[in-house]
């Protein structure tokens, strides 16, 4: 089933964007690539050798060919470092894209949302096509599409914790009220926590600690494709709704002895034959008064 994920008129056939921090070794980083399927992958500006082509970079080992290159602000926290990096990764021809980071707090990496829609502001204006790192807030989300933003990301979690989208509802409004799509960008830790932001409506998932960190970065990254996967299509089926008490799979019409609505609700009378196995051998018994049990002496 065709299902393109269309940021600015760009459609990728992959839903999972994949970071190239924290890995192993820039062969381990590639091969993760590989398994994710992904077909975009963020780079910090500020971790890319710009000037001395003839040594080693970061970007080598991505295949370029196959992957796009999102170039982000990382490390940046005011809204003027944010747009001088943005410009800089385009002047060095890695993009007109950015993903658009301005911090806040450095001990929980928050984003300062003041700074960060001044300068999306500014580089739309500019030509770019941001996807601005934001808080789970709608408020926030809805602001940043006004300013121009081609998608928002919203966080599910702080960067680098794993610990999962911890406010789902915020993310189901996001999505509902958003004209854009809407990436959850950071928090992942597992692959349960991206099928879960996927089956809330998301329209892709965006990770980098999850792959890089795990014990075995390869495999995750193919477990990450997965679960995006099965997010995406568990989403488009649609889920049952949620009950408070059982609901039963096969209908009760036709069990033995089972009983009929006004049974259960005592207003049936009469007779009623029950059955019971003992050691293998099954016997009836009459439930009601004059069966011709034990001791009737009719």
């Amino acid at each position: 089933m065709a299902d393109p994920l269309v940021i600015a008129g760009k459609t990728f056939r992959s839903r999972l964007i994949v970071g190239t921090g924290k890995y192993p070794s820039p062969a381990v980083m590639a091969d993760a690539h590989v398994a994710s399927a992904t077909e975009m992958v963020t780079v910090a500006v500020r971790r890319v050798n710009l000037t001395d082509r003839s040594q080693p970079s970061l970007l080598d080992a991505i295949d370029r060919d196959r992957i796009f290159i999102l170039p982000n602000t990382a490390g940046c926290y005011t809204a003027e470092d944010a747009i001088r990096t943005a410009r800089l990764g385009r002047e060095v021809g890695l993009s007109n894209w950015v993903k658009l980071e301005v911090i806040g707090d450095e001990r929980t990496l928050f984003p300062d949302n003041v700074a960060l829609l001044e300068a999306t502001r500014v580089l739309v204006a500019e030509g770019f096509v941001v996807l601005p790192y934001t808080n789970d807030d709608p408020v926030a989300c809805r602001r940043l599409e006004e300013a121009g933003a081609a998608a928002v990301m919203p966080l599910g979690a702080p960067i680098g914790s794993g610990l999962g989208i911890q406010n789902p509802n915020n993310i189901r409004i996001i999505k509902d009220q958003a004209r854009v799509p809407v990436i959850v960008d950071a928090g992942v830790g597992t692959a349960s926590d991206a099928a879960i932001a996927m089956e809330l409506g998301a329209d892709g998932v965006l990770m980098n600690t999850a792959i890089a960190l795990a014990q075995d970065p390869v495999a995750m990254a193919s477990a990450m494709k997965l679960a995006v996967e099965a997010g995406r299509l568990a989403f488009l089926a649609g889920r049952i709704p949620r009950r408070e008490y059982a609901s039963a799979s096969s209908p009760a019409i036709g069990l033995i002895g089972a009983l009929s609505p006004s049974e259960r609700s005592g207003a049936g009378v009469g007779p009623r034959v029950t059955e019971r196995a003992s050691g293998g051998a099954a016997f009836a018994k009459a439930s009601a008064p004059g069966a011709g049990g034990p001791g009737d002496k009719s």
